[in-house]
C-alpha cells in the first residue's frame, strides 16, 4: 500500500502536524482542479485590482486564497494566516493559544497561467511561541519554522516537504498525494543557473561578474548552462532536483529585492537546506533575518552549496542599499 502525506508526517512528527499538513494539500487538489479546467471556466486573466505588493491580482490567485485559507483556518490548531493575497495577517481570536501559525504565497508565478506554465502553492508553517499572538508568531526567522512545502502543478503535480527531518516528495493520486521519494538530495554542485538576465544591468555588478563566471566556468570551475521558466517553483525544483543556482538579486526598481520572505523565500529555504542545499540575501543565510512585517521582500541567492558558496563570496564586499 502506498504511503499517503498524512501517514508519512504522522509517523514522523505527530498528528498535530500531520492534520496542518494534510489540510494544505486537501486544498492543493482544489487548486490543482481549478487549474487543470481554468481554460473552460473562465477563470483565467486578472481579476480587476492589485494586492498589497501592488501586483495585479489573477482570477485565481483569488481562487487559491479563498481554498488554502477556508481549508486551513478552520482547523482549531491554527491561530493565524498570513497570505500573499491579504493586506494583514488573519487572526482567529477565538484561539489564541493555538499551536500553529500558516503562512503561505497561495498561486505563486500566476502570471504565466494564461501560457500554462507551471505555478505553484508554498507554505511556512510556524509554532506559536508560548505567551506570543498569531502575528508575532508569524515574524520569526526562518530558522524557526516547524515545516515548509510547495506544491508544483505540472505534467504531475507534486508535493515537496520538510519538517526539519529530510525533504520528502509526493505525487497526486486522484485525490490523495502518495509517496514518491524520500530523503531528497540537491547535487552539491550542478550545470545550471537560473535567473531573469534581462534585469543584470539593474542590479549590482557583482551580480554580472557571478554570471560569466557561472557561464565560462571560472568561478567553480565548470561551465553552467542558462535555464529560466520565470516561474520560481518550477526554477527551484529543477535545482532541487539537478542542481546548480537561482538567483534574484535586488535591483533598481526592487532594491530589497521582489521575492517575500516569510512565504516564498523562507520556506524554499528551509528545503534547500534539509536536502543539502544553501540559501542567502547575497549577504546574510535566509534563515536567519528577522522580518519587520508580514510582506517584507528580500534578495535570494540559492542551491547548491559550492554555486551559493562562490557567489556568496563575490558579493560579500558588495554595498547593500
Amino acid at each position: 500500500m502506498p504511503t499517503t502525506l498524512f501517514q508519512h508526517v504522522q509517523h514522523r512528527h505527530g498528528s498535530g502536524l500531520a492534520e496542518v499538513l494534510q489540510a494544505v494539500a486537501a486544498a492543493a487538489v482544489q487548486v490543482e482542479q481549478a487549474l487543470r479546467t481554468a481554460g473552460l471556466a473562465d477563470v483565467l486573466g486578472t481579476a480587476g485590482y492589485e494586492n498589497i505588493q501592488g501586483e495585479q491580482q489573477q482570477k485565481l490567485d483569488v481562487i487559491a486564497n479563498e481554498i488554502l485559507s477556508a481549508a486551513i483556518g478552520k482547523l482549531p490548531t491554527v491561530a493565524g494566516l498570513v497570505s500573499e493575497e491579504d493586506d494583514a495577517p488573519v487572526v482567529f481570536a477565538a484561539r489564541p493559544d493555538a499551536p500553529y501559525v500558516v503562512l503561505f504565497d497561495p498561486l505563486d508565478g500566476s502570471s504565466n497561467l494564461d501560457v500554462n506554465v507551471n505555478v505553484g502553492t508554498i507554505v511556512s508553517v510556524q509554532t506559536r511561541p508560548a505567551g506570543t499572538d498569531a502575528v508575532t508568531a508569524a515574524l520569526q526567522a526562518g530558522s524557526q519554522q516547524t515545516a515548509a512545502l510547495y506544491v508544483n502543478y505540472g505534467p504531475s503535480t507534486l508535493l515537496v516537504y520538510t519538517a526539519g527531518r529530510g525533504v520528502h516528495s509526493f505525487t497526486l493520486s486522484s485525490s490523495e498525494f502518495v509517496l514518491a521519494a524520500e530523503d531528497l538530495r540537491m547535487p552539491a554542485s550542478g550545470p545550471y543557473y537560473s535567473l531573469n538576465e534581462g534585469n543584470l544591468a539593474e542590479s549590482d555588478p557583482a551580480y554580472t561578474s557571478a554570471v560569466a563566471g557561472l557561464r565560462d566556468g571560472s568561478l567553480t570551475g565548470d561551465r553552467h548552462g542558462s535555464r529560466y521558466v520565470g516561474s520560481f517553483i518550477a526554477d527551484f525544483h529543477r535545482t532541487l532536483l539537478k542542481g546548480g543556482i537561482f538567483l534574484y538579486p535586488p535591483t533598481k526598481k526592487n532594491p530589497h529585492g521582489k521575492l517575500r520572505l516569510l512565504y516564498e523565500a523562507s520556506p524554499l529555504s528551509f528545503v534547500a537546506e534539509q536536502a543539502g542545499g544553501a540559501a542567502t540575501d547575497g549577504q546574510e543565510r535566509i534563515l536567519d533575518l528577522l522580518p519587520a512585517e508580514p510582506h517584507v521582500r528580500t534578495p535570494l541567492v540559492i542551491g547548491s552549496r559550492v554555486e551559493v558558496s562562490a557567489v556568496s563570496d563575490m558579493l560579500a564586499g558588495s554595498p547593500r542599499e
